[in-house]
């Protein structure tokens, strides 16, 4: 008996020490979205000019995310994965690579288009964490997955501004509540480049003690030579400014403005967007997002300036987000059609989503 319990209290001690010896592995934690749109332009001709909502008249799938990450220590990984349209058009110049310019650039990797990020990072201390990989751009108020945000349509700002970055990156702590990040990499939006150009990225950011006011500058600049035939140099400010007003209203603030200079001749293109905030109840809110953008010098395509008052509910049921959406585009000039295909400065949309995390 007495030998019968010696032997069970090694076999005890043997499995308490083997589960403290594995508790530094960590499980890596899985998660992810699904989400899908009706869009309808009410003159029947499409009229979009921003990001992922490229249809009319037609159901039409979002993006499938699949993210898994995995710490131990010091150490971690990201491998964030997207399926669908969504996906292809945030990598856009991955797979296809920029064939479309009939440029052979060396990125026609297909597999690429479905790695959104995939970064690992390096913390030698609780004050400085690197990362290396592809990861989302730092710029801008608004995020590829649908579920992170309140509005399905995406703003101008969002769409003509940066996706993502690959290089290194540092986060450095400041004390409190202030951090910067500095770091350098490929041109904008390319997960592999055989430009020799390269960009510096930054960001410095700051919060109240309460964490209800964020401020975060924002920049990239650099040079762009990923077409031998045009090359030019990049600069880009970003604000973005946070502010909870109480349990039932927020309003947020993003503001860009992007420098291009091609020769001696510099032009550039800016976006001012508010989204003001209301939840009267846990299970529903509204999102009024104002923007104002202003390429006249067509920089980016746009060619005139945009007033985009945008409305959107979110009605939650459990992790099902459901959004219906108004959505009137403004401009200056005509750069929308009428149904019967004449110009028009005007453009009206309805968008009826759905967005599921887990």
């Amino acid at each position: 008996m007495l030998k019968k319990t010696i032997l069970s209290a090694f076999a005890m001690a043997a499995l308490v020490a083997a589960q403290a010896q594995d508790s530094t592995k960590k499980v890596p934690t899985i998660s992810g979205s699904v989400d899908a749109y009706y869009r309808f332009d009410f003159a029947g001709q499409g009229n979009n000019k921003t990001s992922f909502t490229n249809s009319n008249n037609s159901f039409e799938l979002g993006m499938a995310t699949l993210k898994i990450d995995h710490s131990i220590g010091k150490v971690s990984a990201t491998a964030d994965l997207g399926f669908g349209r969504r996906a292809a058009e945030f990598s856009y110049n991955d797979g296809s690579g920029l064939a479309y310019l009939g440029i052979n650039n060396g990125n026609q990797v297909s597999s690429l288009a479905a790695v959104k990020q995939l970064y690992l990072t390096y913390a030698p201390s609780s004050k400085v964490k690197f990362t290396f990989g592809k990861f989302a751009t730092h710029i801008g108020f608004e995020l590829v997955d649908a579920v992170a945000n309140r509005n399905y349509s995406m703003s101008y700002g969002f769409s003509y501004g940066p996706f993502f970055h690959t290089g290194l990156k540092a986060d450095i702590s400041l004390g409190g509540k202030t951090a910067l990040m500095v770091g350098v990499a490929n041109p904008t939006d390319f997960s592999t480049t055989t430009s020799s150009g390269r960009i510096a990225i930054a960001q410095l950011s700051t919060a109240s003690s309460s964490d209800k006011f964020k401020a975060y500058l924002n920049y990239q600049g650099g040079t762009i030579n990923v077409d031998p035939s045009a090359p030019y140099t990049l600069s880009q400010l970003d604000l973005v400014l946070m502010g909870v007003i109480s349990d039932k209203f927020a309003i947020n603030y993003d503001g860009t403005v992007q420098s291009r200079k091609v020769g001696s001749t510099t032009n550039s293109w800016s976006s001012n967007a508010v989204y003001l905030n209301y939840d009267p109840t846990s299970k529903f809110g509204l999102t009024l997002r104002g923007e104002y953008v202003s390429d006249t010098k067509n920089v980016v395509g746009i060619g005139t300036s945009i007033f985009i008052p945008t409305l959107s509910a979110n009605i939650k049921i459990d992790n099902l987000t459901i959004i219906p959406e108004f959505r009137l585009d403004n401009a200056k000039d005509n750069a929308f059609l009428k149904s019967d295909g004449s110009a028009t400065k005007s453009a009206s949309q309805f968008i009826l989503a759905a967005a599921y995390k887990f």
